[in-house]
């Protein structure tokens, strides 16, 4: 049963999905190069860490914040034209960041108000483009590979930019990178347009906002795994997943490096993550992840803890493969559960809560880490992060038997388990003595 390409990217065989990835993938490079390039700009105009974070912060909070109610809106209306229009709007931030430097006229609250409008705008996008990815894949039991594919799509995306950023800062300048992100939404708004959508699907109208919301948030936690799952999302992303803000301490501070030992222990965090989506990829069925997620999360909490004592800058870059590893593994996992038990009418509540616990959890975790880091060291910081992970994945292991109980039946319903089915039905007809 070794690694079979055709399995791994099986999903691609669906047109659309196709167009959204090739689509996806020249834009979120972009949008990578301009993330990096933005915090570069931030950095050289104020020379002020804590702007570096308010930056950050003014770009992830909206998520917090409209999730729910971006969620509300992307269950009643078209899925597709919300995605065109998200896109659109995030080549304007892009083409206005152009302007603003090509005038020389930019200052640090002209940054601090495009970060905050392009994450208005990433609160409707993501939810939006979650929920859509299932409207492009016909058969469920591709869904785990589409999801496992998006992430590949991320990460390649992620190691990519990041580089091509660091070439284009040190040839030209901030204005080149924000440029090639504004043509890079080219690709993804083509691709967009030449889908075949059905548009015949209903959309559902008549309930408020208000009854949405409260439909969603009720579906969302009184779903037990939806909401075990959601839980350990955002423990993770608070005691976790802000191990990135203290990349710099480790490698400045720790390690003794510049720049470029940042761009080593990144780029192996990149790595892992790859290797972790290709795993995923390569995993026929849907079966099975929940006991991936209890092992996915403790070696993350592990690594982070390992990484945290390590001086080795090859030690420290070999765990944070692993750490990279376990954290794509760890959430692709959980996306995948939790789009293939949902009920489609409510996919796009569900992916906002979903998306609150995994983004918007994040910049309260960014501060917790800083705060906890000045006081008491990074070290200490992040052993204190890994052990919440290790104990979140032990709870998580413990509620696993009785959320499986709960997924089985859908998981028969969709025809994921149909050997279960017929089991049932071969040991009931052998039980059954026969009728005189």
């Amino acid at each position: 049963s070794g690694f079979s390409l055709a399995v791994a990217l099986r999903a691609l065989k669906y047109r659309n999905y196709k167009l959204f990835f090739g689509g996806q993938i020249i834009s979120l490079s972009g949008t990578w190069i301009q993330q990096i390039a933005m915090s570069w700009l931030v950095y050289r105009i104020t020379g002020s860490a804590f702007m570096l974070g308010l930056v950050g912060f003014a770009s992830q909070i909206p998520s917090l914040v409209l999730a729910p109610f971006a969620g509300v809106i992307i269950d009643k209306l078209n899925r597709h034209k919300i995605l065109v229009a998200t896109q659109m709007l995030a080549m304007l931030q892009a083409f206005l960041l152009v302007l603003l430097l090509a005038t020389s006229a930019v200052q640090v609250w002209h940054l601090v108000l495009l970060n905050l409008f392009l994450g208005i705008v990433n609160g409707f996008d993501t939810p939006a483009r979650q929920a859509f990815v299932v409207e492009m894949i016909e058969d469920k039991n591709d869904l785990g590979n589409a999801i496992a594919l998006n992430s590949m799509m991320f990460n390649s995306a992620r190691l990519l930019g990041p580089s091509i950023a660091g070439f284009l800062l040190a040839a030209t300048s901030e204005l080149v990178c924000f440029l090639i992100n504004g043509i890079s939404f080219v690709a993804v708004i083509i691709a967009l347009l030449a889908m075949k959508i059905d548009h015949s699907k209903a959309i559902k109208t008549g309930e408020s906002v208000w009854e949405g919301l409260k439909e969603g948030f009720h579906y969302t936690f009184s779903f037990s795994p939806v909401r075990t799952l959601i839980l350990l999302v955002a423990l993770v992303s608070l005691a976790g997943m802000p191990y990135v803000v203290l990349m710099p301490v480790f490698a400045k501070d720790v390690l003794q490096g510049g720049p470029h030992v940042l761009g080593f222990l990144m780029g192996s965090v990149g790595t892992g993550a790859l290797l972790g989506a290709l795993f995923l990829a390569s995993r026929k069925t849907v079966l099975g992840l929940g006991k991936v997620i209890v092992y996915a999360t403790f070696i993350f909490g592990l690594m982070l803890v390992a990484f945290a004592f390590s001086r080795s800058l090859v030690l420290s870059m070999i765990f944070l493969v692993f750490t990279g590893m376990a954290m794509m593994i760890r959430g692709a996992s959980s996306n995948t559960i939790v789009q293939t038990i949902i009920d489609d009418d409510k996919r796009g509540r569900v992916m906002s809560f979903y998306t609150m616990a995994f983004v918007g959890v994040m910049p309260f975790g960014s501060l917790l880490f800083g705060s906890l880091a000045s006081q008491f060291g990074a070290t200490v910081t992040l052993t204190i992060g890994g052990i919440a992970c290790m104990g979140g994945a032990i709870l998580f292991a413990v509620k696993l038997p009785e959320l499986r109980k709960v997924v089985r039946p859908i998981y028969s319903r969709l025809g994921i388990l149909p050997q279960l089915a017929e089991g049932i039905q071969t040991t009931t007809n052998l039980r059954v003595p026969p009728q005189n």
